[in-house]
Parts: structure tokens; sequence; C-alpha cells
């Protein structure tokens, strides 16, 4: 009888130990999520735009010369019209000037950059987060886009891409 009692107290201490070393581990990534939680999270559209706001304020745009030394150029290189008396313009670090509309959505659709001299504007990391966002809210998934599956499935079938290449040519 004492030897099922210490051999049952030894499996009991044993499975205990164990548990207490799991919850351990469950509580060190738990911490580790917390902490590092909101380096890996999504920038949502609102909160890039305003960082965008922060790095590049808006101005209104004068044709005195006071904005002169602040602007290189008097047009709007994305949409390619003059700016106009009063419009809201963003004028950035390279001196480049665009309408504030225009270059906001530059720099969410397509590059993080100076659309004339491709300069940095954002932070990759800033940049990769709100890209993020922005598949994860369009429905892209791990599996990845499917918008090109039908041309793969003919191009899989055997189908021919000659006649692209003649039009390109």
């Amino acid at each position: 009888m004492n030897i099922d009692i210490s051999n049952f107290f030894n499996r009991l201490c044993n499975k205990i130990a164990i548990l207490l070393i799991y919850i351990l581990v469950e509580f060190i990534i738990l911490i580790w999520k917390l902490t590092s939680g909101s380096e890996t999270q999504p920038i949502t559209t609102r909160r890039y735009l305003k960082f965008i706001e922060e790095k590049n304020p808006t101005i209104r745009y004068t044709k005195k010369s006071n904005n002169k030394p602040l602007l290189l150029n008097v047009d709007c290189s994305v949409c390619l019209c003059d700016f106009e008396e009063g419009e809201k313009v963003r004028s950035l670090k390279c001196k480049h000037a665009f309408h504030k509309d225009c270059l906001d959505k530059w720099l969410q659709d397509y590059l993080a950059t100076c659309p004339l001299c491709r300069e940095q504007v954002l932070p990759e990391h800033v940049v990769s987060k709100h890209r993020m966002h922005r598949n994860h809210q369009q429905g892209y998934n791990v599996e990845g886009n499917h918008e090109n599956l039908p041309y793969v499935l003919f191009l899989l079938r055997g189908g021919s891409t000659s006649h692209l290449r003649r039009n390109v040519i």
C-alpha cells in the first residue's frame, strides 16, 4: 500500500510539473505577442494618410512669391494640371510638389517614393504594413490573388501567347 501511494504522488508531481511548464511557455508567448504585436500590426488607410500628413504637411498654393522657394514646380506631375490658387498642395522633402489628393493616391496605390525623383517618402516598414492591411481588406489570403487564374489555366492547357508578343512588338 505504501508503494502505491508514493508511486501515485510521483506521477502526480510529474504531471503537475509538465502542466506548470506548459503554462509558463504559454505565458511567455502571450507576453511576446503583446509586446511585439504593434510592430506587426497592419496600418489602416486612415492611419497611413495621417502618417503622410505628419511627414509631409499640406500647404495652400498661392501665386505669390512666398511659396516659390518651397516648390520646384508649379504643376502636379501626377495629373499634369497646373496648381490653382488656394488648392491643397503637398511638398515633399525633395521640393517636388503635387496636389494633395494626387500624391496621397500615388503613395497608397503605387510606391512610397516621389513620382518624379523616386526619393523615399515613407519608411518601408510603414508601407509594407499598410499594404498588408489593404491586401487583407481586399480579400487576399495566404493562397494569393486568383484574378489571373483563368489566364494561367489557359496557358496550362497549351494556350499560346504568341499573338500577345506580336502586338507588343
